[in-house]
């Protein structure tokens, strides 16, 4: 089933990108339960105690993270400037379905802006005639003052840690969970598969990460790999406040020779946006897809239920 370029097939719903040589797609699943109480506690690592994942809309994350392969199709189609040298990875993870590293958090965003553009869609971020980042201004269209990074009308971004989070450790029932793998125990460490309670990490550096769709055990919300195979960027400034363009960015997840602990839902790990990291992208559902993702939404929930 289709709507405008959409496939949605029971939780996945997926967006076709480009054209001939530079065609691909992305998988997005639907995070529902909007409202849902926010998960709490202290942080392991960057100090302080934490409230997040509560997010009062529904939204759209990406089933896997961003491929190399991807990134270079749009790279291509958009004149991004994204090569091949930037996404090399010296000790593995170079194959096409393997996810990007090594990219920027303004690299990430400018492949998003691409995503809106080839969609007829506004641009998330906001850029100079010198390719730098900058805040969106009141008078823009789409100004948003709690959040000056991006731009309401985009159709797809960065997601934020609470949607990063959310999706990671939430549930469709409102269950929240140690491991993005819909458990509190910690995940058996693979260098690849698909097997529940799995994820890829406490591997040797030179092993690289796996493939996208081979990474690991699904989280509640069905999404694979939020804990290992690559760490993730995500829009958040690292304080929580998106004032300032160029301040510390956060990153979340955990990569495929990290231990466990940043895999949890107490990790986090600041940087400079000139870092070099994975990612994935986020969307506002299609009108017309709403009514079916609520659907599979709720017999998702009812089918947790029923196992539990």
């Amino acid at each position: 089933m289709s709507f405008f370029g959409v496939a949605v097939n029971a939780q996945v719903i997926t967006q076709n990108f480009g054209t001939g040589a530079n065609a691909f797609s992305i998988d997005f699943v639907g995070i529902g339960n909007p409202g849902n109480v926010a998960n709490s506690g202290t942080y392991l690592y960057g100090g302080g105690s934490f409230s997040t994942g509560s997010v009062n809309y529904v939204y759209n994350l990406g089933k896997y993270e961003i491929s190399r392969d991807v990134v270079l199709k749009a790279s291509s189609a958009g004149g991004l400037g994204i090569s091949i040298a930037d996404l090399s990875f010296t000790s593995g993870g170079n194959s096409p379905k393997d996810p990007a590293t090594s990219i920027s958090w303004s690299d990430a965003a400018k492949f998003v802006n691409w995503l809106n553009a080839n969609t007829g869609s506004q641009v998330a971020y906001k850029f100079d005639e010198l390719g730098s980042f900058q805040l969106w201004r009141p008078g823009d269209a789409g100004y948003q003052s709690a959040n000056p990074f991006r731009n309401s009308l985009a159709r797809f971004f960065l997601p934020s840690r609470d949607e990063w989070y959310k999706a990671a450790y939430g549930s469709p029932d409102g269950e929240w969970f140690k491991y993005p793998t819909g458990s509190n125990a910690v995940p058996v460490d693979v260098s690849g598969g698909v097997n529940p309670g799995t994820a890829v990490y406490y591997r040797a550096t030179s092993i690289g990460p796996a493939d996208i769709t081979n990474a690991g055990g699904l989280s509640a919300f069905e999404t694979m790999a939020q804990g290992g195979n690559v760490a993730e960027w995500i829009e958040s400034a690292f304080d929580g406040v998106n004032d300032v363009a160029d301040e510390k960015r956060e990153y979340l997840g955990g990569a495929w020779n990290n231990t466990a602990y940043v895999l949890g839902s107490d990790g986090r790990i600041d940087t400079s946006p000139a870092g070099f990291i994975g990612f994935r992208v986020a969307s506002v559902p299609e009108p017309s897809a709403l009514s079916l993702l609520a659907i599979g939404l709720g017999a998702l929930a009812m089918m947790r239920r029923r196992r539990s």
